[in-house]
């Protein structure tokens, strides 16, 4: 979808719902993420970011509707909550990484989000020591960071 015409879509989306936009900007390139910041942060974040994620789904879906699945595939953050919130995830994969390669050991992380194991994945895709995969069904799919000797794959 345009970066113009998901503008436009989004501040009269955000305008329905009667909130205050103080600036929205869309950024494209590896993903397309639509900042938003604004006073009414807590009614549209919500309690431990459910009202975002709704948000988020009703507006893909709409989108989805009107000008197909790929143009559907953009992210609202409002004020930088997404974005915090994911950089706790790769801290804490990072973490965890560190001790997989300390104790040359596969290591489990908590159940996540789709999009939170593809931020993973994507962290982790360079690595020559870590490994990614997911594991699990539903709610309860999650990464196991798999340690790969490097001296052995460096042999062959």
């Amino acid at each position: 979808m345009d970066a113009q015409l998901l503008k436009t879509f989004i501040t009269d989306f955000l305008k329905l719902l009667d909130v205050e936009v103080t600036a929205l900007e869309v950024k494209t390139g590896h993903r397309t993420l639509v900042v938003v910041e604004s006073g009414d942060s807590a009614r549209l974040i919500g309690p431990n970011g459910e009202h975002l994620r709704a948000l988020n789904m009703i507006a893909r879906r709409v989108v989805e509707q009107k000008h197909g699945e790929e143009a559907a595939n953009f992210l609202i953050d409002v004020n930088a909550y997404h974005e915090t919130a994911m950089e706790k995830v790769r801290q804490s994969a990072r973490m965890l990484a560190q001790r997989a390669r300390l104790f040359k050991h596969d290591v489990e992380l908590a159940p996540m989000s789709a999009y939170e194991r593809l931020v993973i994945h994507e962290l982790f895709a360079e690595d020559p020591e870590i490994k990614t995969e997911s594991a699990g069904e539903g709610k309860f799919r999650h990464i196991v960071l798999k340690y790969k000797d490097a001296g052995f794959i460096a042999q062959k």
